[in-house]
């Protein structure tokens, strides 16, 4: 037997009433729970999980729309239908506006009339049960977002201050290169230079054409140009005394760059003899 999805609570202080209703949907796919009151119906509530709770107007003790207030205030997702009489039209109305019934029906009801009414009301607690399913689901998946983004924001920042003491860090290096007193080269692996620093761009001044872009071949002698190529093919350092270069003699210091940048290039230093 298929289990029921929905729980009715069927509430009236006439036992010929509840058969009635009992009756009338013993053949839907309904669990049915009965008071005969108002405080019996409260107990029941806070026992089961009910999806809608029908019950007359006129009882003692508690009334029906007194009962549904109470409902509404414990249990606001419950759809709440009243049974009254047409002497009690004016107080069923106001409870409506107050939002403390969904609708009521007069005695006697049309059972197939009643019975469609139950299960548009059911499919009404569907809805609104997927509703805010998916307004949770929402919410959720928002603070999920937001999460991200604040984590994101935080790794940017973080990647933004490590770049940062990068970018120091490099210019520092720049400044303490361009400073040192002996002339160095950056060469590619093409044999290009690709960097001089202010002792090398001193050599333009003894008609050395020392240039960014320019091969450096064409400006050390024969033997200092074969090593320069030894080191870029082999990727080797090299050392070569006597190497004359304008009016002066030095010794060529050939290192390669090393890590990410090994054969990408070779740093030329020149010591004067």
């Amino acid at each position: 037997m298929e289990t029921p999805q929905h729980a009715v609570l069927c509430v009236d202080d006439e036992a010929n009433i509840l058969n009635s209703l009992k009756r009338l949907l013993r053949r839907e796919p309904y669990k049915l729970l009965t008071a005969e009151s108002g405080t019996q119906a409260l107990e029941v509530l806070e026992k089961e999980e009910v999806h809608l709770i029908i019950c007359d107007q006129r009882m003692p003790g508690m009334s029906g729309t007194d009962l549904m207030s109470r409902v509404k205030d414990l249990y606001p997702e419950t759809i709440r239908i009243v049974l009254t009489g047409y002497s009690e039209v004016r107080t069923i109305t106001e409870s409506i506006n107050k939002g403390h019934i969904y609708k009521f029906f007069f005695k006697p009801w049309d059972d197939e009339t009643l019975k469609l009414e139950i299960r548009a009301a059911l499919q009404h607690w569907e809805l609104a049960r997927a509703n805010k399913v998916l307004h949770e689901q929402v919410l959720k998946h928002n603070q999920e977002l937001s999460e991200v983004n604040e984590r994101l924001e935080q790794v940017v920042w973080e990647r933004t201050q490590e770049l940062e003491i990068r970018n120091q860090a490099l210019e520092v290096s720049h400044a303490v290169l361009a400073d040192i007193p002996l002339p160095i080269i950056g060469i590619g692996p093409e044999g290009d230079v690709v960097l001089i620093n202010r002792k090398a761009e001193a050599l333009r001044e003894e008609g050395i054409s020392l240039h960014v872009d320019q091969p450096l071949r064409g400006v050390l002698p024969l033997e200092a140009a074969r090593v320069l190529d030894r080191a870029l093919s082999e990727n080797s350092a090299q050392s070569l005394a006597g190497c004359v270069i304008g009016s002066r003699t030095y010794k060529m210091e050939i290192v390669p760059l090393s890590g990410h940048f090994s054969n990408r290039g070779i740093v030329i230093i020149l010591v004067e003899e």
